[in-house]
């Protein structure tokens, strides 16, 4: 069972919706999801939200989400779910020009969350901030809009793209059918 993560986007049922056709899902508000929740599921979506992270102080977040520094099974972070991942590790959040229609994302290196997708795809973006690429991470793609469009650690299976793949058609959903292949084993 995968575990997603609301942190109040309005495209989480989008998410949930998609992976079910592979996975049992559980959604789960952002201030009720606990750390000790963490073994009942085999992997964790992190949705987008509608925060601007360097408009706030994020500190409550990132206490809330600490447990992602040391959890192991497969995780993916969607756009807020991206940043926070990141800031966790040490990335830099900085805002950018305004993006909310589809951008061509280049993979940069292969993985299996990209599988069955081409070199060069579309996604559609939510955002108007990036991040850094954190130490003990790997850049997969990027596009002429953001640099990190996706990261992954370099020992675990955590992940963190900037665009929406719940939204973004026939590609996206390949995504996520592929994260769930990730939890499935």
């Amino acid at each position: 069972m995968i575990a997603v993560i609301d942190c109040g986007s309005s495209k989480t049922p989008q998410i949930a919706q998609q992976l079910e056709e592979y996975i049992d899902v559980q959604v789960l508000g952002l201030m009720d999801f606990k750390a000790e929740n963490l073994a009942q599921f085999d992997g964790v979506v992190l949705s987008g939200a509608p925060i601007l992270l360097t408009d706030i102080d994020p500190t409550p977040y990132l206490q809330h989400l600490s447990w992602i520094k040391t959890y192991d099974k497969p995780l993916l972070g969607i756009c807020f779910g991206h940043q926070i991942i990141g800031l966790l590790h040490g990335a830099r959040v900085s805002k950018m020009r305004e993006d909310r229609g589809f951008q061509e994302i280049e993979l940069i290196k292969d993985d299996s969350l990209f599988e069955r997708l081409p070199d060069v795809f579309e996604m559609q973006e939510d955002h108007c901030e990036h991040i850094s690429v954190p130490h003990g991470f790997d850049l997969l793609a990027c596009s002429d809009a953001c640099i990190n469009e996706a990261m992954k650690h370099k020992e675990k299976p955590m992940y963190g793209v900037q665009f929406h793949p719940e939204v973004s058609g026939n590609f996206g959903h390949v995504l996520l059918e592929n994260f769930a292949c990730l939890v499935l084993g």
